[in-house]
């Protein structure tokens, strides 16, 4: 599927240069100014994430500050449609404004300012230098003077700069040397599951710093019920039978549905005394996946694309710090363990169980968030078919919205068996609230 769409997004680009050959010398324009670009120029990104494991929290780090820095480019070359979000994000200091615009492309300028941070907030060192290089060499050998080639790119390096900068007081680089969970065994708290029994991840994500939100726990989810196994009538009883009949009964279309939104990036495999992992992206970057299908399908302009992704990130990145600080408030059971516990110790969930605990459902969460900041930028009547996850040798499924989809991302958990319903519903309950947030605090497009 990858050399799929790299071998069509050559042949756009190829068409694009017929078209312009006759016309002009430089035929950058047409070709850089494509949103299908800066979708693989993402794309690239995501794979970068995807090939080095990072959790779905700290990817969606790496795609706010990428996205941020493409969309800052945008803004500074679209002043009358495009509005910088220094000022709107609270603690982003204002950016350098280009003294000289007739010598900067900004179309390649938001590529390289994405790349240069996408690098930076990746590993291994140098990752994505070489696509760096090829955006640059695609420029030069589709007649963009050199002036302008170098205008553009110091203008990027520029923004690429102070958004780095700017990121280093996220709180990230503390939290690397943050204290280590301790499992707690009361009743009713989260414990290593199989088949890895991985220590909790990421503990203290909820003391990075937020792009929107005023704290982490303002649009925290709405408590739990109580853990009782006792009470055959009680709430937490019913939710528990509830995931497992419907795990022990899954219909085709519901195994396809907790397959396609699994988006689990380290899954461990057993297989006799044989372990092996096997990779796919995570939530946001299955989100991000979305937003350049619904980009392409909804026919947006470059701007718009980058735009989308912006919002959509930092959505993402806020829903994930506002998850994470319920997940170790609440410090929740799995279903699995319960399950394990108290009805069948050998029963296993459809999907494997993430490492950290279950309440609110994280998928339930960003997904709502993400959902809300889409349909600001889209509509709520887009329908388009997502195939993100092709690659990974899953069957497509039809959007026919976008809060449509984030239901769905939700009730994938329950069909997975790895969440209960409250976990689901009350986490999107909060996301919703964080995407509205977002999306009544941050103005991109004027």
């Amino acid at each position: 599927m990858k050399q799929f769409y790299r071998a069509s997004l050559g042949l756009c680009f190829f068409a694009l240069l017929l078209a312009t050959s006759c016309t002009s010398p430089d035929k950058s324009a047409a070709v850089l100014n494509d949103p299908l670009l800066f979708c693989a120029t993402v794309k690239k990104l995501n794979n970068v994430v995807l090939e080095n494991n990072f959790p779905p929290m700290i990817a969606s780090r790496n795609y706010a500050y990428a996205t941020i820095a493409a969309y800052e480019v945008v803004a500074a070359g679209d002043p009358a449609h495009y509005q910088s979000l220094a000022g709107q994000i609270k603690h982003l200091p204002a950016l350098p404004k280009p003294a000289d615009t007739a010598n900067i492309d900004f179309h390649l300028a938001a590529l390289l300012a994405f790349t240069k941070v996408g690098n930076a907030v990746t590993f291994p060192e140098g990752s994505m230098m070489d696509y760096y290089d090829e955006l640059l060499h695609m420029a030069d050998s589709l007649g963009m003077p050199e002036k302008k080639q170098q205008g553009s790119r110091v203008f990027a390096d520029t923004i690429a700069a102070r958004i780095l900068a700017w990121s280093k007081g996220d709180n990230y680089a503390q939290t690397r040397s943050a204290t280590r969970y301790t499992v707690n065994t009361d009743s009713g708290r989260w414990v290593p599951t199989p088949p890895m029994y991985a220590q909790a991840i990421e503990p203290h994500w909820s003391e990075i710093r937020p792009m929107v939100l005023d704290s982490a726990s303002m649009c925290r989810a709405e408590a739990p019920p109580a853990y009782n196994m006792k009470d055959k009538n009680g709430v937490f009883y019913k939710s528990v039978m509830e995931v497992k009949q419907i795990g022990d009964s899954l219909t085709d279309e519901q195994k396809h549905i907790a397959d396609f939104w699994d988006d689990n990036p380290f899954k461990m495999n057993v297989s006799g005394h044989v372990m092996f992992a096997t990779k796919k992206f995570s939530p946001p970057g299955h989100w991000m996946n979305i937003v350049g299908i619904a980009a392409k399908s909804a026919g947006a302009d470059f701007n718009t694309t980058v735009a989308a992704y912006a919002k959509t990130a930092i959505t993402l990145f806020d829903a994930f710090i506002g998850c994470w600080e319920g997940k170790y408030k609440y410090n929740y059971i799995r279903p699995e363990t319960v399950i394990n516990q108290h009805i069948d110790p050998e029963w296993r969930p459809y999907i494997q169980t993430p490492p950290f605990p279950s309440f609110p459902s994280g998928h339930g969460t960003v997904s709502a968030a993400a959902a809300e900041t889409m349909t600001s930028v889209f509509g709520d009547k887009l329908h388009f078919t997502d195939t993100s996850l092709l690659e990974f040798g899953i069957g497509n499924r039809e959007i026919t919205s976008f809060r449509n989809a984030a239901k769905e991302a939700a009730m994938s958990r329950l069909y997975g068996g790895i969440h209960f319903r409250f976990d689901n519903e009350l986490g999107a309950a909060s996301g919703r609230k964080i995407g509205e947030l977002v999306v009544s605090r941050l103005t991109l497009k004027k």
